[in-house]
């Protein structure tokens, strides 16, 4: 079941679950997450392992993956941000969103994605078969990077990350 994931409906009323792989393959509706940690005007972002099934060599959020069947979105949260960054703390869901994004490898992401957020400033041990790279980076230069490199940058990232931004801004006024 570890590669069973929930389809959704744009509700995100559970219609059934799939193979990773087959899903991202035919292109269904399925429910995901990601995670932003932040502390004073500061993200931890990742840049996804050059060896993952898309978007590899790419900035994206702290962790993201999608919860296993019979798992809570904050249970599996909590899972990845400990597999991918050896990181245990609270989070909590701020908003969701859907996007689709086709890839050149023939697979495409259509998630409803469950956006947390958390306060951090501890040690972190980076999972190498996730990312090649863990930086913190100021808000402000984030921003400016996504406006100016937008291929840099996963494709559900450019579209969470303004709303995280203006969130972790609003925090430290």
């Amino acid at each position: 079941m570890e590669n069973e994931i929930i389809l959704v409906d744009i509700f995100d009323q559970v219609v059934g679950h799939g193979e990773k792989l087959e899903v991202h393959k035919k292109g269904q509706l399925h429910r995901a997450f990601s995670v932003f940690l932040y502390h004073d005007n500061k993200l931890l972002i990742q840049k996804r392992a050059i060896n993952k099934y898309h978007s590899g060599g790419l900035w994206a959020n702290t962790c993201c993956s999608h919860p296993r069947v019979k798992e809570s979105l904050e249970e599996a949260a909590k899972r990845r941000l400990f597999e991918e960054a050896g990181i245990d703390c609270d989070i909590e869901e701020i908003f969701s969103f859907i996007y689709r994004a086709e890839f050149e490898n023939g697979l495409t992401e259509y998630e409803l994605d469950h956006v947390f957020i958390g306060k951090y400033q501890g040690e972190t041990k980076m999972n190498e078969d996730e990312m090649s790279e863990l930086l913190w980076i100021d808000v402000d230069l984030l921003a400016l990077g996504i406006m100016q490199f937008p291929q840099e940058f996963a494709p559900w990232f450019i579209t969470a990350s303004p709303q995280v931004i203006k969130y972790v801004k609003g925090l430290n006024k």
